[in-house]
């Protein structure tokens, strides 16, 4: 019994060790030369939860058009309130079957932990008060966000050329689900996606970011 606690601390104290570590070291390891902001520029926000993020892109006449999609699929981005079009990445039983906490079920969180499907999610937003723990922003210049809004284009997969969106499943009747590229796991899940896109975008992060909030605190020490 002893012999097996020991084992559980010294597993614990290893996760501990990675996530700190992961946080602490930069990537990519050197900062990119700085370019100058202003003309061409654009700011996006990184929305924070318990054990998500997401990216908030805003709405432009050229958003708008890159991401035509998702308007056919249901998303209403040309909503005269809409500010942001809003995605994530994740497993696909755990994010199609776990709307709220309170409808948490075993078989979902079983497959995060171990191996899933990929979904995308997209969402849209009117006005995101700011300052507020859980959202970052940052300002891009013309070809850092051309990158990002790239990345998170091929994330979608394509059937014929075509997006392939989710029939039957949404959060709130604005947003909707598609098929997306990659597996899911929880030690290379959401948040390392999200991590991902903003290095494309020319913003460094940790190593290795699992969880919100060492992704926030990696983005505040190395931007």
């Amino acid at each position: 019994m002893k012999r097996g606690l020991k084992w559980v601390f010294y597993g614990l104290l290893a996760a501990m060790l990675a996530v700190v570590l992961g946080t602490l070291l930069p990537r990519p390891l050197l900062p990119a030369a700085a370019s100058a902001a202003g003309a061409g520029s654009a700011r996006i926000l990184v929305l924070s939860g318990p054990i998500h993020t997401d990216i908030a892109v805003p709405l432009t006449e050229e958003t708008r058009a890159r991401f035509r999609f998702v308007e056919a699929a249901g998303v209403p981005i040309a909503h005269p309130q809409a500010q942001w079009l809003i995605f994530g990445w994740g497993g696909r039983s755990f994010y199609l079957e776990t709307p709220t906490w309170s409808e948490l079920k075993a078989v979902p969180v079983l497959k995060a932990l171990t191996l899933d499907r990929s979904v995308m999610h997209v969402d849209i937003a009117g006005r995101i008060i700011e300052p507020q723990a859980s959202v970052a922003s940052f300002d891009l210049d013309a070809a850092g966000f051309e990158r990002l809004l790239a990345f998170i284009s091929d994330s979608f997969t394509r059937d014929a050329g075509a997006v392939v969106s989710i029939d039957g499943f949404s959060y709130n009747g604005n947003d909707r689900f598609f098929e997306a590229a990659g597996s899911f796991n929880a030690l290379f899940g959401c948040n390392t996606w999200t991590a991902r896109a903003l290095r494309q975008a020319g913003l460094r992060t940790g190593l290795w970011n699992p969880v919100p909030p060492s992704l926030g605190l990696s983005l505040r020490i190395h931007n």
